[in-house]
């Protein structure tokens, strides 16, 4: 038996029951794509099926605000998805009549989408024969056949390309590539896997070579940068607040977040004093504060550590723009924003 049919054999077997290998329907396929891009199943299922209830066509996620699918999708992470979704589903809306790209070099198009997800709406909703290359599928290939290449090298994601479509089923091509991802993702793991279950023990190469634990290999990662975020709680009397929205490119746009001032380090209540408050507050006589959290909070991004304090701010008076602080809720704002309001006794 070959390669692909033994794949799709064990897939015909052991396969996950999921609610977006139910139907064909490119929105539901496009959108559970991009919800499971950098994120795990048991992660994007929830959010993948609160999307549908809430916007169950893409006519329903064009005609949404931009806040309110932000704020369904906070918590989920690389918010640049959600954005590329909302811009994406007014396109097709305004643009194609409503009607999804049905060939692969069309869904190429679409913002935020690039070869992996073009390949898989492509199969999976049009049967298209287009090979998919996702993490899962570079562990399976590069273990299986023994390949040294790195996988985020440009000479790497040729290879790997290539191979992959080669393998894949003319006939079944929605299956094979659903196949070849869920078998990389529940069986050929990450680390740890257990080949003395797995379908190809006798040809696999990493395994007959003792390599299962080094391959795929990697290019070392982007360096990870520090960063000293101080939060700026204010608090009136009115039991108000400011809150504001983040415009600039780079991580959380578009998201909700108290004032922000960036430090070279972590601050001390006495270095803290020492900030200028003039643009938050109308009467900086009045200020008094406290330190919610003496040691840095961290939050770890893919490039970036954000080491972070909460600074609570007592004011007798805000800026018009300061909103209610029972209303902070409503607002998409970053998980770590959102876990400090969630804890917090306001």
């Amino acid at each position: 038996m070959d390669f692909n049919h033994k794949l799709i054999s064990w897939y015909s077997d052991k396969k996950r029951e999921l609610p977006w290998r139910e139907t064909s329907n490119p929105y539901y396929i496009w959108l559970s794509e991009i919800i499971l891009q950098q994120t795990q199943v048991k992660q994007g299922l929830p959010y993948y099926n609160a999307f549908i209830t809430q916007y169950p066509t893409i006519f329903d996620l064009a005609n949404a605000s931009e806040t309110s699918i932000l704020k369904l999708w906070q918590g989920l992470g690389y918010y640049s998805r959600a954005r590329n979704l909302h811009f994406t589903a007014k396109h097709i809306v305004n643009e194609l009549n409503g009607k999804f790209p049905d060939t692969y070099n069309d869904l190429l198009k679409l913002k935020g989408v690039g070869d992996y997800t073009a390949s898989a709406i492509a199969s999976i909703a049009f049967n298209e024969v287009a090979a998919v290359v996702d993490g899962n599928v570079y562990r399976v290939l590069s273990r299986y056949f023994g390949i040294e290449t790195p996988i985020n090298s440009t000479l790497g994601i040729k290879e790997f390309k290539s191979l992959a479509s080669t393998l894949i089923d003319l006939h079944q091509p929605a299956t094979y590539n659903q196949a070849i991802m869920e078998f990389g993702a529940i069986q050929c793991k990450p680390k740890n896997p257990d080949c003395s279950v797995c379908p190809f023990q006798d040809s696999c190469v990493a395994l007959q070579n003792q390599m299962v634990d080094v391959l795929p290999v990697k290019l070392k990662k982007t360096k990870v940068t520090v960063k000293y975020f101080n939060f700026l709680v204010f608090m009136d009397p009115n039991k108000k607040t400011l809150f504001e929205k983040r415009t600039k490119k780079g991580i959380w746009q578009h998201l909700y977040q108290f004032p922000l001032i960036e430090s070279e380090k972590s601050l001390t209540p006495e270095e803290f004093h020492l900030l200028n408050f003039e643009d938050y507050v109308l009467k900086q006589e009045t200020l008094d504060y406290s330190l919610y959290n003496e040691a840095d909070i961290v939050h770890k991004l893919s490039h970036q550590h954000l080491h972070t304090k909460f600074w609570i701010i007592d004011v007798a008076e805000l800026p018009e723009e300061a909103i209610l602080i029972k209303t902070l809720t409503k607002y998409p704002s970053p998980v770590l924003i959102s876990e400090f309001i969630d804890n917090f006794s306001f």
